[in-house]
């Protein structure tokens, strides 16, 4: 059946995830890259396109608002929400710049930039990498297998075992519920 194949191939990508141990330690590694940046007073910035938008967007609200129990809000922010900024850079300079121009803008050393790519080749993406680490910005790829054009831009690449859009985006989320428990259990532990 469709069903339950597609649901296999699902659970077939975290198996590999889960055996993956440098794959792991890279997603504690972030983990804690966002709990110090937030420690010394820094934000967490997303950005992605399409899909990854809406993950990046879930993200910051988890980070924001409240995952697992109320506590205070953690400074975070997917970099596409403003659409009236979005809209006029995307006319006024290109499509390109809409999240380097915000993080030259907005975003200062110590800060960590979360990039979600499917494929890793997004060019308004890989600019925004590249301006992140210009300001001393801490970045971060989520990506698929090969981890794309983003990779060497990343001090930490996150990359699906898969070239199959959806499952990887599963796999995103999935990561991105990680880091989001992980932050906040250390920095507001019950």
């Amino acid at each position: 059946m469709l069903i339950s194949g597609i649901i296999k191939e699902s659970i077939q990508v975290k198996e590999q995830i889960l055996l993956d141990t440098h794959l792991l330690n890279t997603i504690e590694q972030v983990a804690a890259l966002c709990i110090r940046s937030y420690r010394q007073g820094n934000k967490v910035l997303f950005c992605g396109n399409g899909g990854s938008a809406a993950d990046a967007q879930h993200l910051a609200a988890e980070l924001s608002g409240r995952f697992y129990y109320d506590r205070p809000p953690l400074p975070a922010e997917a970099l596409h929400a403003n659409t009236s900024y979005l809209t006029a850079v995307a006319n006024d300079y290109s499509f390109d710049e809409v999240f380097s121009r915000i993080v030259k803008g907005s975003g200062k050393e110590g800060d960590v930039l979360i990039a979600l790519s499917t494929s890793g080749n997004s060019g308004n993406v890989i600019l925004a990498l590249q301006a992140a680490r210009e300001k001393g910005i801490a970045t971060v790829g989520l990506t698929g297998e090969s981890g794309g054009l983003m990779k060497p831009l990343c001090d930490h690449l996150i990359n699906i075992p898969s070239s199959d859009t959806p499952r990887i985006q599963e796999a995103h989320i999935l990561i991105g519920h990680i880091i989001c428990q992980l932050v906040e259990s250390s920095l507001f532990p019950r």
